[in-house]
């Protein structure tokens, strides 16, 4: 496939995405929303530019224009006929600014987006992975005044340290690897603070997981019962606190051997224990689930699966930040870093939205149209 085929291709999805129900009642409510000076570019024409910065992954609004007014098919998806139509720098900084006023807005697109996903993915969600990744600071020098420093894990050849900039929470469905709810917070906020803020968020958007495998930081009774009380089996290694060293860890055993596991009960929040040759009495027990003796005992097959597809939230940080242009960061507060955050991500989920429009139709079609050999002409 050649790169002209290729910009042909994306300036037709963003063609497509514009016109979606849940961007277009975004860009309704932004008109609604408007000051009511001179009508300057459309709201339309705007939204397209910011849909076309992340589905070309373009770090800087300048490039981003460059590329509107050399391509033609991206001028006419937008709504411009000629180059001199195109937005202005100070137009697209200046919308920029009202769309970080309009927070709810963009969440009530957001939620639009995930619902419909979910609706035609009814799956979407039942098992979740959790975890942070780094966003450095555009600058680092100190004139971001709300950038601050944190700690960041090895990466590649890339070694463990400080770093000075936010982190990316984000809770991502390990079977299409999607992410399904996301915060921005200062480098200094600990992981673990914001798991009880994603999973509330992903039940007010009616998705209810089942399952939710975070790293060996994320081990700790906080969260341990925040996964519990919302109904979610939290599957976390173990971190070598006293308690694990001294083996408390470990099933029930008795002079038999060690006790089986034998299921588990989620309204009673407990595991059932055997003894292995049944003499014990009684021959099962249940143990309420903690910490260290979960729902899904750590040395099963099932708990094993589900910590390897932790991996989808770490694949899914490097292709926003590679291939959706999360980073590098090219603005400053946090404000402004939520709002990158948003619309990068929101591109994301409306264009897998219209893949799944799209399949759905073409399915639809096929489905439709006779087999050859049963029309026949008489």
């Amino acid at each position: 496939m050649t790169a002209a085929s290729v910009a042909l291709r994306c300036a037709e999805t963003i063609s497509v995405i514009l016109d979606s129900v849940e961007i277009t009642d975004l860009i309704e409510q932004i008109e609604f929303l408007r000051w009511t000076g001179r009508p300057g570019y459309s709201t339309r024409t705007l939204m397209g530019v910011v849909l076309t910065k992340s589905l070309y992954a373009i770090p800087t609004w300048t490039r981003t224009l460059a590329l509107v007014k050399d391509h033609v098919g991206l001028r006419a998806a937008i709504g411009c006929e000629k180059d001199q139509d195109v937005p202005s720098i100070d137009a697209v900084y200046r919308f920029t600014k009202k769309l970080c006023l309009y927070e709810g807005q963009r969440q009530e697109c957001i939620d639009s987006v995930l619902q419909e996903l979910n609706r035609k993915s009814p799956d979407l969600g039942k098992n979740i992975a959790i975890d942070a990744s780094d966003i450095p600071a555009y600058a680092k020098d100190g004139s971001d005044p709300d950038a601050s420093w944190g700690h960041r894990s090895a990466v590649s050849n890339r070694p463990s340290g400080t770093f000075l900039g936010y982190k990316l929470h984000m809770a991502v469905d390990t079977a299409t690897e999607l992410p399904l709810a996301w915060k921005i917070e200062t480098a200094r906020t600990h992981e673990s603070k914001l798991v009880a803020s994603l999973l509330d968020e992903l039940h007010e958007r009616g998705i209810n997981p089942r399952t939710c495998a975070m790293d060996r930081g994320y081990d700790s009774a906080g969260v341990h019962f925040d996964c519990v009380m919302r109904g979610i089996d939290p599957v976390i290694p173990l971190r070598r606190t006293p308690d694990v060293k001294r083996g408390e860890d470990g099933p029930p055993d008795c002079e038999h051997g060690v006790w089986r596991f034998a299921g588990a009960d989620r309204k009673r929040r407990a595991a059932k224990w055997r003894c292995p040759t049944g003499e014990c009495e009684p021959t099962s027990i249940w143990l309420k689930a903690n910490r260290l003796k979960p729902l899904i005992p750590r040395d099963t097959e099932r708990w094993k699966k589900l910590y390897c597809k932790r991996g989808a939230v770490e694949r899914e940080f490097g292709r926003l930040k590679n291939e959706w242009g999360l980073t590098p960061l090219r603005v400053r507060s946090i404000e402004r870093v939520r709002l990158h955050a948003d619309l990068t991500i929101l591109t994301k989920l409306a264009y897998e939205l219209v893949k799944a429009r799209q399949s759905q139709e073409s399915k639809r079609c096929l489905d439709i149209m006779p087999i050859s050999g049963e029309v026949g002409f008489g």
